[in-house]
């Protein structure tokens, strides 16, 4: 009997390994949906453009990910803080100085 139960036990544990990583794509396939409805809804391909929506969707959902250096929105956001970082290091801004000029440059 408990080599039964053994064996079952270890099934058991070799089968969720299996199916962890299908488990784990799951929340990531799902933040690529709400991306590329954001960018369809951005580009006025509201839920009643029809083939217009349907082909993006498809498009960008295929889509592979960029890497970090590839240009994506938060590669660009980061080289963006980087060069106002540098530009106010260069002015030696500090404090609200560097705050407010900080949010002026991040934000042009």
């Amino acid at each position: 009997m408990t080599k039964t139960a053994g064996i079952v036990a270890v099934s058991l544990f070799v089968s969720g390994l299996c199916i962890a990583p299908f488990a784990m794509a799951a929340p990531a396939q799902q933040n690529k949906m709400k991306t590329c409805n954001a960018e369809a809804n951005a580009k006025g391909l509201g839920e009643g453009k029809g083939d217009e929506r349907r082909a993006f969707m498809k498009e960008c959902l295929s889509a592979k990910p960029m890497k970090a250096a590839g240009g994506t929105q938060q590669s660009t956001q980061q080289n963006k803080m980087k060069s106002c970082n540098k530009e106010a290091g260069a002015k030696n801004f500090t404090g609200d100085e560097r705050k407010t000029f900080m949010s002026t440059c991040l934000s042009s």
